[in-house]
């Protein structure tokens, strides 16, 4: 058994985020194109006495985190630990933010999947992918595809997963809000103001991405929770506008929202879209990227 482990895990977009009705338990039937992202976490694990589980953070948000049980990495070791029926084990946790705090990038399912495959590493329990998907599935909609990254097709509540043929390496440009946004209450928002969508994914995506034509991808960029989440949020259409203004192939609130997401077609693009976009005052920070990257991986 080693010491200590460190992973890294991706962001992700949602190229495609079509929200039809809810199901009995009330989560709502998803049709989604995950793309993972440059833009990552790391996670540090170390061992610790038996039964200690604990958590620090670094880096973006980290003030504003919980470090119990009300974060989705600590939830993460416990319920692998629990799994395995493994009392003997702990572990001490330092995760270094890049990924925004409620920024619709996935930052606490990215670092609950980081934290599964540490922890499995950390303890040489040997668990598969396979294992290691079903405990993210129980963890939270996003967690597998963190844990798989690439390209990736997620229907029911996102954790059916289908790797997607693409071409090409993808540009992005990420404009960071200032307040983040509850996906509670972006879904609840949305139920308000909208009626459940058809969930199937526009074939003009797909072939886009196949083909790699970042143009005909940028086109077909759709996300149904972005009227909610510019209802809750409106700066949030202009800094839409300035991307799109600013030549952006496709411009879209990345997932739950608040942060904006624009397709480049070079890096030197997505550059000038950055500067273009930092200078509103209703941008926070500007974030550069470019997907598919691989899911959480031991470094």
């Amino acid at each position: 058994m080693t010491n200590s482990v460190r992973v890294r895990v991706p962001a992700k977009v949602n190229l495609a985020l079509r929200v039809g009705g809810t199901d009995e338990q009330g989560f709502h039937e998803l049709g989604t194109v995950f793309q993972a992202v440059s833009l990552g976490d790391e996670v540090r694990a170390t061992t610790a006495l038996p039964g200690q589980f604990r958590l620090s953070f670094l880096g973006e948000g980290a003030a504003f985190l919980p470090t119990d049980d009300g974060n989705l990495a600590i939830r993460a070791a416990k319920l692998l630990a629990r799994h395995f029926e493994r009392t003997d084990v702990g572990v001490s946790m330092v995760i270094r933010k890049r990924i925004p705090v409620a920024g619709g990038m996935a930052g606490g399912s990215a670092d609950a999947a980081a934290v599964l495959v540490a922890c499995n590493a950390l303890w040489d329990l040997g668990a598969t992918r396979s294992q290691l998907h079903d405990l993210a599935a129980a963890l939270g909609s996003d967690v597998p595809f963190l844990l798989m990254g690439g390209t990736a097709i997620g229907t029911g509540r996102g954790v059916d997963l289908t790797p997607v043929l693409t071409d090409g390496t993808y540009h992005w440009t990420f404009a960071l809000s200032h307040a983040g946004l509850s996906t509670p209450a972006v879904f609840k928002e949305f139920d308000r103001i909208s009626a459940p969508r058809p969930t199937e994914i526009p074939a003009e995506l797909l072939e886009g991405l196949r083909v790699g034509d970042a143009h005909k991808v940028g086109a077909a960029l759709i996300n149904d929770l972005e009227e909610a989440a510019i209802s809750l949020q409106p700066t949030l259409a202009h800094t839409l506008k300035i991307g799109l203004e600013a030549g952006a192939l496709g411009a879209i609130v990345s997932g739950s929202g608040p942060t904006c997401a624009f397709l480049a077609g070079s890096d030197g693009h997505a550059a000038e879209l950055a500067e273009a976009l930092g200078v509103f005052s209703g941008v926070r920070a500007v974030r550069r990227a470019h997907g598919p990257v691989a899911g959480a991986q031991v470094l």
